[in-house]
């Protein structure tokens, strides 16, 4: 029973495309980077920017092109046409039709913060604005949206109940949904099963999470929808929001899905069998003929992009932020994909067993990475000790960690201090890159580091 009028795209391929992130300061130049994009069967990639040399190396490709205005330009635009205009010119106008620029986003995950935000109001004048500028230099090929991530929804189980947050409904997105829907445009959406499993993996089976699931199923008891994993789960409870809203016939297109290779020793989950069991799985389901869709709309096209081309070394955050990558940064597999779908599992090499699937338990240390910039380093130690109670005493003159005297030890000491105290309201073990976790426990002699116990 299809619970949605939809009207299906045909011209869409249904490969998934790739996102190409550039926090990393060893990723290989642009030529190379899309040489690497051809080779994985990409059909799509999406930048979150217009970075001309990467736009210049995808001239007379094949790959059709996302590119992003910067959030931090969303309000003067919005007030701006000239400023609109001018941003088109600059950052379309030179590379298309040569570069295949199909879509173009407004912000990124704009809606996410869930206090106040300055942003919101002009975000679908904003879309307003890059629309007019592109058909009035005759520009009609390109798609105008924003991502947004799966928190614009306050409820998302079962998901019949799925409705946007009422802090967002009426302000942003009623409007923005009747712009794409004038615009024949795309909700442009980053769907995580990772996250939502993760955060429950007792009450989440792994398998479900993972496309996997081979007798698990959960009926949704609004629509008698039954589900077999959990993407589709999330999805389908974005359809139901818009269709609250009175907007059954938007589509949907995966702005960025995947799942983390590898991450911190408190991240469950994270490692190389499950991300390519996932990103497989879901080539499978959306590279299938007829259409799979979704429960709620079967039988319709999901254009999607994975996230992402590469595992980026400066992304801030948890340790999986830097590790979604299909490839490493020197180009080489993280694990055999095929974005076509066509390569048979068998064409794959085995994939190591994974070994992080239940929750790390024991004691956990945050320490200086190597190698080491010791002048970011003395920063990071600087700013570890300024904050709480007594965090560095012992790593003061004739404190019992003072020795080794070296800035090394002393920030290694100060980060598991700092991580020790903090990690509960939020503090991270990453200090821009300079720390690491281990189970190894640092302490020597009578001095004894703080740990986080799990």
């Amino acid at each position: 029973m299809t619970f949605f009028s939809f009207t299906g795209a045909t011209t869409f391929s249904t490969h998934p495309g790739i996102c190409y992130g550039q926090l990393g300061d060893n990723l290989p130049p642009p030529q190379k980077s899309v040489s690497l994009i051809t080779s994985l069967h990409a059909k799509r990639v999406k930048l979150y920017d217009a970075n001309p040399a990467i736009l210049h190396a995808l001239r007379d490709t094949s790959l059709q092109v996302s590119i992003m205005v910067p959030n931090d330009l969303i309000v003067n635009i919005s007030r701006n046409q000239s400023l609109s205009d001018k941003w088109v010119s600059d950052n379309v106008v030179p590379y298309h039709p040569r570069t295949l620029i199909r879509y173009l986003l407004v912000g990124n995950e704009v809606t996410s913060s869930t206090a106040p935000n300055g942003t919101w109001p002009y975000l679908v004048p904003a879309m307003r604005r890059i629309k007019h500028s592109l058909k009035s230099l005759g520009i009609r090929k390109v798609k105008v949206g924003t991502s947004s991530a799966i928190d614009v929804l306050e409820a998302s189980f079962p998901p019949s109940n799925g409705a946007f947050r009422k802090d967002l409904s009426a302000p942003v997105m009623k409007p923005m949904l009747k712009f794409l829907n004038r615009t024949k445009s795309f909700f442009f959406l980053d769907v995580y099963p990772f996250f939502s499993w993760s955060a429950d993996p007792l009450n989440i089976n792994l398998d479900y999470a993972l496309f996997q699931s081979k007798n698990l199923t959960v009926t949704d008891p609004g629509t008698g929808l039954v589900y077999t994993n959990l993407f589709d789960q999330m999805v389908d409870a974005v359809y139901f929001a818009m269709n609250r809203l009175g907007f059954p016939g938007v589509r949907i297109f995966i702005a960025e899905t995947g799942w983390p290779n590898g991450g911190d020793l408190d991240q469950i989950g994270a490692n190389i069998f499950n991300a390519a069991t996932y990103n497989r799985n879901f080539i499978k389901k959306v590279t299938r003929k007829p259409w799979l869709g979704t429960p709620a709309r079967p039988g319709s096209a999901l254009p999607s992009f994975l996230f992402a081309l590469f595992n980026e070394n400066q992304k801030p955050g948890p340790g999986t932020e830097r590790h979604f990558g299909l490839l490493h940064p020197n180009g080489s597999r993280v694990y055999d994909v095929d974005l076509s779908g066509e390569t048979p599992e068998a064409g794959f090499r085995p994939l190591p067993v994974p070994e992080n699937n239940e929750k790390f338990k024991g004691e956990i240390w945050c320490v200086a990475a190597r190698p080491h910039n010791a002048t970011a380093l003395a920063a990071a130690l600087a700013y570890a000790c300024s904050q709480g109670n007594g965090t560095c005493d012992p790593i003061q003159p004739k404190g019992k960690c003072f020795k080794p005297d070296s800035v090394f030890w002393h920030a290694s000491y100060a980060f598991s201090a700092y991580w020790a105290q903090f990690r509960k309201v939020g503090g991270t073990c990453y200090f821009n890159g300079l720390a690491t976790q281990t189970a190894k426990d640092p302490s020597y002699g009578s001095c004894k580091f703080p740990s986080v116990t799990l």
